[in-house]
């Protein structure tokens, strides 16, 4: 399902983070409270490989998950992993739903004001991506084309602000639908990250689909709600410590086939 572009849509999303942030009562946690209770609840995605995805049982897997895993061992605490989706992946944790989110949720000034974030665990690129046939090389081309991107993603509010009148973007629920919407001719591109981009490479004949442009480079980091100083200051110790003994190297290069990037955690 896809809504209607509309030049409100960055402003609902505004006015919704507003309400949102007015209207959660999250009790703020401490690490001892997580340790007493002895389990950490943390949101992901499942649709977006390889940082979240499931495996052959149909449980949570990928780079999140294993970032999650490493977390709660850290914290001597069972992990309890929720699939979330792009929308309601903030609300969830502002309405106590999950204690942290490793979902792949990348730093932006307008998150930053409903949530804080630890240091980066991972980095991505998006992109536009759409049919070689379609004449595409600046935003300033998507005059009268159709763009697919996930509803309240990275990719929707750059993609919002960039294009010109007469862009028709059709927001859809998941990567995966936006994907599909590509390969059927229902959009001319989608935003969306690299990996989202290999997926559609492997699956569609050779030099159907090419890479139109950047959008962004993306840094990732884990949320929490606001004001948990203690909390905050455990996962930055914990990305800094791993990414110095190479954990976190090594569940990058177990799922995305490369180094951890410089930069990101420090």
């Amino acid at each position: 399902m896809f809504e209607p572009s509309s030049r409100r849509y960055l402003l609902a999303l505004g006015m919704s983070g507003a309400l949102l942030g007015l209207t959660h009562a999250a009790a703020a946690q401490s690490i001892a409270e997580i340790r007493k209770k002895g389990e950490l609840t943390i949101g992901m995605l499942v649709d977006f490989p390889p940082y979240g995805t499931t495996n052959a049982q149909n449980q949570p897997d990928g780079y999140d998950a294993d970032v999650a895993r490493l977390l709660a061992k850290d914290l001597g605490v069972k992990l309890n992993l929720v699939p979330v989706t792009g929308p309601n992946r903030i609300p969830f944790l502002l309405t106590n739903k999950v204690d942290l989110l490793v979902a792949s949720l990348a730093i932006t000034p307008e998150r930053a004001k409903q949530v804080d974030f630890s240091a980066p665990y991972a980095t991505a690129s998006v992109i536009l991506y759409g049919a070689r046939k379609v004449d595409i090389k600046t935003a300033v081309d998507l005059k009268g084309k159709r763009i697919g991107v996930a509803r309240a993603s990275v990719q929707d509010i750059a993609l919002t602000a960039m294009s010109p009148e007469g862009t028709e973007i059709r927001r859809f629920d998941d990567d995966a639908s936006g994907m599909q919407a590509l390969m059927s001719g229902q959009v001319d591109a989608i935003g969306c990250s690299t990996t989202v981009a290999a997926q559609i490479t492997r699956r569609a004949p050779a030099d159907t689909y090419e890479k139109k442009f950047t959008i962004r480079e993306q840094v990732m980091a884990i949320a929490l709600r606001p004001g948990q100083i203690e909390l905050k200051k455990t996962l930055d110790g914990f990305i800094v410590r791993n990414r110095a003994n190479g954990e976190l190297n090594k569940l990058y290069r177990k799922w995305l086939g490369t180094d951890f990037p410089n930069g990101a955690g420090a």
